[in-house]
């Protein structure tokens, strides 16, 4: 359509540029006084127009299609040539066209320059929020209008809120705790140039109250205003549970050392003083000495072995164990033992499939620990019973021992296995250090990635067990 109206438009142009040249040839005759046919004198101007206004036109127009062609051709450089009357113009758009295309390469440069700006900035936004997602520490980040703009999963599991949901909110709404709120507030009002803010408080978040360390800074922008308030929350409470640990190892510790020293240096005093005028007492007061002797020594070595196990660093000598022969040998063990205090052991041991990979010295520590117990807590006259058997479907090996003593309560039986832990009413019954059972559990839990649990009624004894994966067998193995 606009080629047609350009066609027509030049057509008309034409015309009238050889109309006018025409009428103005034949008023020149007339003026002049030619005697020859005045339409003659017109059509020939009017012919004669035309040939030129056409040769016009098609220089033209093969100027401007030379031109176009180059215009469109981004890998050339307009020659500049054509009709002298058309060279001027030429020549501005050529100047044009090369400014253009210096602009155009300068956007395009800017523009990948920005490209990849925007995914580096992308790319460091993901690892920044993926580092603040493993961080055991919660971290919230509001702006200067008081919206969360990033909540870790810490902090959402502090918070009882969920990340995503939490950003774009009002900071009121995701944070429950108005002491937080508070020193949030007050660090954006002291805005930047101020040291961060740090104290410790009691939270009450979705976990219940929990203590906790908060420190709240201001994050400035480009122009030195604050642009957003980092706050993170540091949670005390494991801290202090393993401080109040430390300070009851420490003092169940020092007791338990105390009462065979205590003992030793009494009975030493009186030996000092003459107070064992025979053989006999003096003998007597010797045993008593060594027993404590040795119970001092079973108690160092009980917590250097429980020490070893929670740091990593004890040696473990795997191999694969017999289960059968080991109980056996922990049975042959105690037997006199048993025998002094009328106690029947029984054994009762699967035929096949006991062999485990373990250290085998620490199981049969494990086993004679568990009947020692067994042994000390049961009346005269009573039975103790080891069972060994072996499953297959779970491929482990389960050991029990089994008694007709005392029993315990289930008060006491929850805490058992913990350190230097003595159930208050048997204290009298038997002597012991209050580890054997925690080493047991460390043996068998942190070693060899087994289990170990007691059941156990009043008045009618207990059922101390523990189960350890079964060896693998070479079929398995080469698999």
């Amino acid at each position: 359509m606009q080629t047609l109206m350009r066609s027509i438009l030049g057509g008309v142009a034409l015309g009238a540029l050889s109309l006018t040249s025409g009428l103005a040839t034949m008023f020149a005759a007339n003026v002049i006084g030619l005697t020859a046919d005045p339409w003659l004198v017109v059509i020939g101007a009017v012919l004669f127009t035309s040939m030129v206004a056409a040769v016009s036109f098609m220089s033209m127009n093969r100027a401007m299609m030379r031109l176009r062609a180059e215009l469109e051709d981004h890998g050339s450089t307009p020659s500049g040539q054509g009709p002298r009357w058309l060279r001027s113009v030429l020549r501005t758009m050529m100047e044009y066209q090369v400014r253009h295309r210096q602009a155009e390469a300068a956007w395009r440069t800017r523009q990948r320059e920005l490209e990849i700006n925007a995914k580096m900035a992308i790319g460091g936004q993901r690892q920044a929020e993926a580092v603040l997602g493993v961080m055991d520490e919660a971290v919230v980040v509001c702006n200067a209008f008081r919206e969360i703009t990033l909540v870790n999963a810490a902090a959402g599991a502090m918070l009882g809120c969920h990340p995503a949901d939490a950003v774009g909110k009002p900071m009121a709404e995701v944070i429950d705790d108005s002491m937080v709120r508070r020193i949030m507030q007050e660090t954006l009002e002291a805005g930047v140039g101020v040291d961060p803010r740090r104290c410790e408080l009691t939270l009450h978040g979705a976990r219940g109250e929990s203590a906790c360390e908060i420190v709240s800074a201001c994050v400035p922008d480009d122009r030195g205003r604050t642009a957003a308030v980092v706050t993170v929350l540091h949670d005390l409470s494991r801290e202090r549970e393993i401080s109040q640990l430390k300070s009851e190892f420490v003092s169940k510790a020092s007791h338990e050392l105390r009462t065979p020293l205590s003992s030793m240096q009494a009975y030493v005093e009186l030996l000092v003083d003459g107070e064992a005028n025979d053989e006999a007492t003096r003998r007597e007061f010797y045993e008593i000495i060594q027993a404590e002797t040795e119970r001092l020594s079973r108690l160092v070595d009980n917590m250097l072995n429980i020490s070893r196990i929670e740091a990593g660093i004890i040696e473990i000598d795997r191999s694969e164990v017999d289960i059968r022969e080991l109980v056996e040998s922990a049975v042959r063990t105690m037997e006199p033992q048993a025998r002094s205090r009328r106690i029947d052991l029984h054994t009762e041991i699967a035929p096949l499939g006991a062999t485990v990979d373990g250290d085998a010295d620490m199981l049969c520590q494990v086993v004679v620990n568990l009947l020692s117990n067994a042994v000390k807590y049961t009346p005269e006259g009573g039975r103790v019973t080891v069972s060994v058997d072996s499953d297959t479907l779970t491929r482990s090996v389960h050991v029990a021992v089994s008694d007709t003593g005392l029993g315990i309560a289930p008060a006491d039986a929850e805490h058992v296995f913990e350190k230097f832990y003595r159930v208050e009413n048997y204290k009298r019954v038997a002597k012991g250090t209050g580890l054997g059972l925690n080493l047991c559990r460390h043996i068998i839990e942190t070693v060899h990635r087994g289990q170990i649990g007691l059941e156990s009624t009043i008045g009618m004894g207990s059922r101390f067990w523990f189960t350890v994966p079964m060896a693998q067998t070479p079929a398995k193995l080469a698999a």
